[in-house]
């Protein structure tokens, strides 16, 4: 019923933090359209079948031009939409019900959200955007070649302009830990900015380099440790994959494989997952990945398993065009240019636990030497430094904690099938 509604290509989608909503972003009749949606009554056949639930909770038409990034703030107040309009709205929640006039009249909406501040600044079309880590800065890519980020506690001041794509700019992500900001472009590069003086850190060509301008978007992720960078559109060895790029050194050596055509969004769950391993009754920790692709299909990776935890081949009829997990973690959405979303619920037992906050700080500290309450408390000008002896000692605390990536074994090399990850030097499909 959502493909019923809209009947237009939804470009992009993003669960409210609470799990009790989700925003789809797209082209309405005449301008571009951002609808919340109750997600009860998607994950709950008996509540869909209840006529008094609404499905629709606000359906916002500002928009002169297509919606292609819809992204809810961290503590969940704030809206943000980008689009073609070369603009990007900020909504809050007012009082209230409201409405839209539209081509059928106006339409009553159970939930008021309104446009409190228009971000005018990009050239072009604006393909995606992120928060980052406390809300401290908003970031917005467009085909103009250029990130902007937004000063969230002074809008719509803008704090910096990065310049030096020579392409369209088609995917941001923020470094959970607020040390970097990723962008990659059509350029074939990813960029690494640091948030200490909006500089680039790093330039990243090689895995791209037989890549063409194949996807609407580009979206890439952090893992929630921040020690890996995973792209969307890459190559190995003239098939399509999913970069892994080391935080440590921007290593690039391993690559998620398997997806027939290009790499569209991957997104990674929030939480660092925890489980007992099934064989040796030790607790492993391990981060959680999904990855969609212009072959229709939808794949999802664990870092404690050699092969995705499953793989939905033609799930759409088009390219998927953007991912979002819950709060929670069991809930993955995903969205396509079919005009249709998918929604795939997940059990601890399939996907772990989450890492609780304190372990999840104690793992911080080990790692960058500060936890996340630190961050909180950091400045514009005192951003978290990261101790070369703490980075040193990473591969120490790898050996206590299972590693995001296992090297390729011999028992690996003797299974059949589709692997995890590979290697540029023994590239295993």
């Amino acid at each position: 019923w959502v493909y019923f509604i809209t009947e237009k290509p939804i470009f992009s989608l993003d669960i409210h933090p609470d799990g009790t909503k989700f925003a789809t972003g797209g082209q309405g009749s005449d301008s571009g359209r951002v609808v919340v949606w109750n997600i009860a009554p998607i994950i709950n056949e008996k509540v869909e079948r209840d006529k008094s639930v609404p499905k629709v909770l606000c359906q916002m038409d500002n928009h002169l031009a297509c919606v292609n990034s819809v992204r809810w703030s961290i503590n969940g107040q704030c809206l943000a939409s980008g689009g073609d309009d070369k603009t990007v709205m900020i909504w809050k929640r007012a009082k209230g019900s409201g409405g839209v006039f539209g081509s059928g009249g106006f339409t009553k909406s159970v939930e008021n959200w309104r446009c409190v501040t228009t971000l005018r600044g990009h050239a072009g079309d604006i393909l995606d955007m992120a928060w980052s880590p406390q809300d401290r800065w908003l970031s917005s890519c467009s085909v103009d070649n250029t990130v902007i980020i937004w000063d969230v506690f002074a809008l719509p001041s803008i704090v910096a302009i990065l310049k030096g794509h020579t392409g369209l700019v088609k995917g941001v992500a923020w470094d959970p830990v607020g040390k970097f900001i990723a962008s990659q472009s059509d350029d074939r590069s990813i960029k690494v900015w640091k948030t200490t003086d909006w500089t680039c850190q790093t330039t990243i060509t090689e895995p791209f380099q037989e890549c063409g301008g194949t996807t609407h978007i580009l979206r890439l992720s952090w893992s929630p440790d921040g020690q890996y960078l995973v792209s969307a559109h890459a190559m190995n060895g003239g098939g399509p994959t999913a970069q892994i790029i080391e935080r440590e050194g921007w290593k690039c050596d391993k690559d998620f494989v398997g997806h027939r055509k290009a790499v569209t969004c991957v997104r990674f769950h929030n939480s660092i997952m925890m489980r007992t391993a099934p064989k040796t009754n030790k607790s492993q920790q391990y981060c959680c990945l999904a990855v969609g692709s212009r072959d229709h299909s939808l794949s999802i990776w664990m870092t404690a398993l050699q092969r995705p935890l499953l793989v939905i081949h033609e799930i759409f009829q088009d390219s998927i065009l953007d991912l979002s997990w819950s709060s929670d973690g069991y809930i993955l959405m995903a969205c396509s240019g079919d005009g249709t979303v998918a929604c795939l619920q997940f059990t601890d037992d399939e996907l772990g636990t989450p890492l609780s906050e304190e372990d999840k700080n104690a793992l911080y500290q080990r790692m960058y030497g500060k936890s996340v309450n630190d961050m909180n408390m950091q400045s514009e000008k005192d951003m978290i430094i990261e101790n070369a002896e703490l980075l040193d000692n990473i591969v120490c605390e790898k050996q206590k904690q299972p590693t995001f990536i296992t090297e390729l074994d011999s028992r690996v090399q003797e299974e059949k099938g589709p692997q995890c990850v590979t290697s540029k030097e023994n590239s295993i499909t």
